[in-house]
């Protein structure tokens, strides 16, 4: 059996944390099968270290753009593919084979607002119905998003197959001493602070994050500061115009993208995790703070009650004052904590990339044994 896959989003945030899992777990697993990764230039060496059944097929075709359309259909012709899985949602329309898509959630559907144009929207729109329904098979990564695809595209409910995402090991395995030691420094985390990670778009709520956040220090929290990871800060002035319009300039720090090290250190040194965020299809940090020993606060919309269960403090993320109560409970409530804490481990050691990946195998074969 000839899979092909996807890859060009290796270094992504979200889908790049799911395709480098599923390739690295396929490469454990199934050493039988032949495996043809699609991929930027600069990634097929890493490719060819993942065992002698994958090699890499370069592409230089740009991610959501009409190139795409017209080379990914001929590099699987090419290779004759038995089997393609597309590990989002754009799934060419000439795939000349059995194909299987990932449909990660529905957020250019649900917030057409946060695409660039009418025309990214319109892209969006024709490129899910297409993954939905030309497709053999769709994976997603909650009931959620599978409720939301349903919502959109009307596809039959047993085409759709939930399979959780999960967490790298690291977030559970304590940092060396001297790495704790390094980014204290290095940062400068001399007080006490709330920790949110992720990427920085709007539906992540980080404006209303950070008025709560404002509530909080007028209510004898003066010496608290929040951290905020994420690259692409400055494509959202909005958020520096929150920070000055609160006075939080040198409370409120944007410390850009880290490292995995760096990011599950700060985990471990933060009081509390929080991300408030509208709309996720899964949502990986919560658990990566759990893991790490860190009491959440998220919301109670989308995937994120579904995914955290009883192991986190949910708000509203409509809320600025919900939000501001959330993290004083956080603070404060040393019983909370504890339960949290404890809870919060139990629940992200539950979701396994082995698993995961094993599905994903098992799906794999169902399909190519009906072409």
């Amino acid at each position: 059996m000839r899979i092909a896959i996807d890859v060009r989003k290796l270094h992504d945030f979200g889908v790049g944390t799911y395709v480098r899992n599923l390739v690295h777990w396929l490469a454990r697993l199934d050493q039988e099968s032949e495996y043809v990764l699609i991929c930027r230039r600069e990634d097929c060496e890493g490719v060819e270290q993942l065992g002698r059944n994958f090699r890499p097929l370069p592409d230089r075709s740009a991610n959501y753009s009409v190139a795409e359309q017209l080379t990914v259909p001929l590099d699987l012709a090419r290779v004759r593919a038995d089997l393609f899985h597309a590990p989002h949602y754009v799934l060419p329309a000439l795939t000349p084979c059995r194909s299987i898509v990932t449909i990660h959630d529905c957020i250019h559907l649900r917030f057409p607002q946060y695409l660039p144009s009418r025309l990214a929207h319109t892209y969006a729109r024709v490129s899910f119905w297409i993954a939905a329904n030309r497709s053999a098979r769709v994976l997603t990564v909650s009931e959620a998003s599978k409720r939301d695809i349903m919502r959109f595209c009307p596809i039959p409910e047993e085409k759709i197959d939930v399979i959780y995402n999960a967490i790298d090991d690291r977030f559970s395995q304590p940092p060396p001493e001297t790495q704790i030691t390094q980014v204290r420094e290095r940062y400068q985390l001399h007080d006490r602070f709330l920790l949110y990670s992720g990427n920085v778009k709007p539906h992540k709520n980080l404006e209303r994050l950070i008025d709560a956040f404002a509530r909080l220090r007028r209510h004898g929290f003066e010496d608290l500061k929040l951290l905020i990871t994420g690259s692409e800060i400055s494509r959202y002035a909005t958020l520096r115009r929150a920070v000055h319009r609160y006075n939080l300039h040198q409370h409120v720090r944007f410390l850009g993208f880290l490292s995995p090290e760096t990011l599950a250190t700060l985990y471990r040194l933060a009081d509390g995790f929080v991300f408030p965020s509208l709309y996720e299809g899964f949502g990986l940090p919560p658990l990566e703070a759990m893991a790490s020993g860190t009491p959440v606060l998220t919301s109670n919309v989308s995937s994120l009650p579904e995914v955290v269960d009883d192991a986190a403090l949910l708000v509203d993320p409509y809320d600025p004052a919900s939000i501001a109560d959330g993290m004083r409970q956080i603070l404060c409530d040393d019983a909370l904590r504890a339960r949290l804490i404890s809870r919060g481990r139990v629940r992200a050691a539950s979701f396994s990339w082995e698993e995961s990946v094993n599905r994903v195998l098992t799906i794999y074969r169902r399909v190519a044994r009906q072409s």
